[in-house]
């Protein structure tokens, strides 16, 4: 998973910020339209995306909304767009903070890692009896600690990060296996499975991975 995703069209502006960002040690990909955007991040996902809206093609608003059918990954829109209206239709469709250009490369900076440390800085992952410690790598369930495999780990904290939201299984699989990776799309499916083992009370009446026929899984 790209730790930010920039969707910026001024070249200048993708190419400088790619720069400080990357000697910050992000992982960073910038491309420069709406529809590179959302192939890019179906294939690898993004922590981030620092999402600029008048793009060629589809929108920077049209992009926001289609992330957040499927995902809470954090949105900074960075425009130029400064009315009052533009703002709050951002906002308003999912994005989690806008800010106007041109803006200080600093306090961009200083944005970002408050975002980090706030969203993916915690140790742990609460959500009722389950505890995901994301130092050790492991699972306590009900004060029962459970070891977890590499993947099961990684599936288990994507999961959990987008609690309430279904997330389609080309995107699980793409995101903890890569698109180019040897193995098949069943990986995720026996991998869901040996989850349940380890985390349901009822592993064939899952309360927490939840199915969407069709789409993907969901975590409650």
């Amino acid at each position: 998973m790209l730790d930010i995703l920039i969707v910026e069209d001024n070249a200048e502006i993708a190419a400088l910020l790619c720069d400080f960002l990357r000697k910050e040690n992000y992982t960073v990909s910038a491309v420069n339209t709406g529809e590179k955007a959302l192939d890019l991040y179906e294939r690898y996902g993004a922590k981030l995306i620092i999402l600029d809206i008048m793009l060629p093609g589809m929108d920077g608003f049209a992009v926001c909304s289609k992330i957040r059918e499927s995902s809470n990954a954090h949105i900074l829109i960075a425009s130029a767009k400064t009315e009052k209206n533009d703002k709050l239709k951002g906002l308003n469709i999912g994005a989690d903070d806008y800010i106007e250009k041109p803006y200080d490369i600093d306090i961009l900076l200083a944005r970002i890692r408050g975002i980090f440390k706030r969203k993916y800085g915690q140790e742990e992952i609460v959500a009722g009896e389950l505890r995901l410690n994301t130092v050790k790598q492991t699972l306590s369930v009900r004060d029962r600690e459970i070891e977890l495999a590499e993947k099961e780990f990684e599936l288990l904290k994507l999961l959990m990060e987008n609690r309430h939201v279904t997330l389609k299984k080309e995107y699980l699989f793409n995101t903890v296996w890569g698109s180019d990776s040897d193995s098949e799309i069943q990986t995720l499916t026996v991998h869901i499975r040996r989850l349940r083992e380890k985390l349901e009370a009822d592993p064939k009446n899952p309360a927490h991975i939840i199915t969407e026929w069709g789409a993907g899984y969901r975590f409650e």
